[in-house]
């Protein structure tokens, strides 16, 4: 049975006592709820390779700017419990604002270089927020791995930086993009899209198998490659804009020619909805 724990004393003191008894290792999930197919990926994968899985569900303020979608982002604890009782976690730690943040933090978290580009230009305080709370988050549980999706693939990079520069004694997993049959990549705020924009919204992972088949012919030049891409997507109705598209080697460096394990990452606005989401060079079957 499924644990919900949400105070930090609480989660604490039941993984002393836990680790006391029988030295478990322990896997972390960390989440802001409403959980989809991608985050069962993520726990399963915590499943298998750790004797204790915990999941934390917590819509993080720091990382929502001024006008974001924060008191509309999905929620539903009730049902996410449902589903990590069906997934066999063994606690969900799930606290309130109050208890994580009793005062405003004073501390700031920059990842220079990593922390201001492509996400970071157009939401600039929102990877100090990502870093803060997965800093807290980790004092607070002390895993031994914790697992990330490649959907936000700057994310992960961020924060295996900061397990790398802080020393942080933990392994960061990463775990590819779930995706629906169509392409979608999952993600909470598909919830946002009414049918026809969802329909637009399939332009992303298009875009994804355009740019393969561009490389395979042998167009290796991002440039064009990123103009090709930027021109098929605003072809599709209720795309309103693309706040940006790179081409960047596994580490976000970007590349003038493109080669395979390298990154193509997007953001784009369809309907009133931003949408991530990138893409691995190399990994399309055509």
């Amino acid at each position: 049975m499924t644990l919900l724990l949400r105070k930090i004393k609480e989660i604490r003191n039941y993984l002393r006592n836990i680790r006391c008894q029988n030295n478990s290792i322990v896997g972390f999930v960390p989440t802001m709820g409403y959980l989809h197919q991608g985050h069962i990926e993520l726990i399963r994968r915590s499943k298998m390779q750790n004797d204790l899985t915990i999941v934390s569900i917590y819509v993080n303020p720091l990382q929502f700017g001024a006008g974001e979608d924060f008191e509309r982002y999905p929620r539903d604890l009730e049902r996410d419990l449902s589903i990590c009782e069906e997934e066999g976690v063994d606690i969900v730690f799930a606290p309130l604002d109050e208890e994580m943040y009793p005062e405003k933090p004073l501390i700031n978290i920059e990842i220079q270089g990593l922390s201001n580009i492509l996400e970071g230009e157009f939401r600039p305080s929102h990877f100090s927020g990502v870093c803060t709370v997965v800093l807290k988050l980790f004092n607070i549980i002390l895993p031994d791995r914790a697992y990330f999706g490649e959907k936000d693939y700057q994310q992960l990079k961020i924060v295996e930086r900061l397990v790398k520069d802080l020393n942080i004694p933990l392994e960061i997993i990463p775990v590819p993009t779930v995706r629906d049959e169509d392409g979608l990549a999952l993600s909470s705020r598909n919830t946002y899209l009414k049918p026809e924009e969802r329909e637009s919204a399939l332009s992303l992972y298009r875009s994804f198998l355009l740019a393969e088949k561009l490389i395979k012919s042998g167009d290796r030049d991002a440039k064009l490659i990123k103009e090709a891409i930027r021109e098929f997507i605003m072809k599709h109705p209720h795309i309103k804009k693309i706040d940006y598209v790179e081409v960047t080697d596994p580490d976000l460096r970007p590349v003038e020619e493109v080669k395979e394990g390298d990154r193509i990452l997007l953001a784009v606005w369809v309907g009133n909805t931003r949408l991530i989401d990138n893409w691995r060079i190399g990994d399309a079957n055509l």
